[in-house]
């Protein structure tokens, strides 16, 4: 089992920047592949930024170059940088551990883990 605990979130003025940490219990080596998941009202789930165990990190084409996605393996902890915030950055934003047999964020999890979501409000 892997318990995930986001924090971080809040509110930031266009342009500015948030951290957002996911302390896991348990290794985070018991899962293959950590992300950053956010969620607009009513719509899906989608990914912001992974990182794999082996360090390969992977962003949706909205973010790139403003948000950085790291993992600290002897805190158990995965962070993502949010830089040069805009307003449709609001969001909430959900941490995830997965185990993948391939394909990672393409193909479905064999197992994953979600913690509780922290909210970004991105606004002036």
């Amino acid at each position: 089992q892997l318990q995930l605990v986001e924090s971080g979130g809040g509110l930031s003025q266009p342009g500015g920047s948030l951290r957002l940490s996911c302390a896991a219990s348990g290794s985070i080596f018991s899962v293959n592949a950590m992300g950053w998941y956010r969620q607009y009202p009513g719509k899906q789930r989608e990914l912001v930024a992974g990182i794999t165990s082996g360090g390969s990190t992977n962003y949706a084409d909205s973010v790139k170059g403003r948000f950085t996605i790291s993992r600290d393996n002897a805190k158990s902890t995965v962070y993502l940088q949010l830089n040069s915030l805009k307003p449709e950055d609001t969001a909430v934003y959900y941490c995830n551990g997965a185990i993948y047999r391939d394909k990672y964020w393409v193909t479905p999890p064999i197992k994953d883990y979600w913690g509780q979501g922290t909210q970004v409000i991105v606004s002036s």
